[in-house]
């Protein structure tokens, strides 16, 4: 009898550390998804503020082209108050708009040779573009953690603890095809 007992004792622990190891892992996926998101809010805000300084350079020399600079603006808006929100299916779309806006921008920039010489427009567009690229390889770090939380907390035995505990799955953050499709620039000066 105390042999029986001393296995179902140890068996009893194992099944704790093992519950515990689950847990402590779950933890540790739901951290990584906060974390990548921070990255990635962080460049958010950066390229939030460097867009008014953009579109005051080109405002002294693009007097025809207010509709390109508001509807900028516009965009930096809605993917601040999306970042803000967390949505992660509204701040892709957000997201969509903006980068498609700067492209109309940096388009529409090419006709205006003094625009382009400028060095603070040269430097301000140098940066966005930085900011642009690690934004996208952030957003690739980012899906990559959803990723990895959303498969665990689907797979037996995670899932029992997942809905015990509550952890959740975290949203891709998608952009839409007008996205990752190429520029038309023939469109664009149309």
């Amino acid at each position: 009898m105390a042999t029986s007992t001393i296995v179902i004792l140890v068996l009893l622990a194992v099944l704790v550390g093992y519950t515990i190891l689950i847990y402590n892992n779950l933890v540790s996926l739901k951290h990584n998804v906060s974390q990548a998101w921070a990255n990635i809010d962080v460049l958010l805000k950066q390229r939030h503020d460097e867009l008014p300084k953009l579109v005051e350079a080109c405002k002294q020399y693009m007097q025809y082209e207010q509709e390109t600079l508001e509807a900028v603006m516009k965009a930096r808006a809605a993917v601040q108050d999306a970042a803000a929100s967390g949505d992660m299916g509204a701040l892709g779309a957000a997201e969509s708009g903006l980068r498609l806006g700067l492209g109309r921008l940096f388009a529409v920039a090419e006709a205006y040779p003094d625009l382009k010489a400028s060095e603070s427009f040269r430097q301000l567009e140098a940066r966005i573009s930085a900011l642009e690229n690690s934004i996208a390889d952030r957003r690739e770090f980012y899906n990559a953690a959803v990723n990895a939380n959303n498969i665990r907390i689907e797979q037996f035995p995670d899932l029992i603890l997942a809905r015990l505990f509550h952890f959740g799955p975290a949203e891709l953050l998608e952009f839409s095809e007008e996205e990752t499709a190429d520029v038309d620039l023939g469109k664009l000066f149309g």
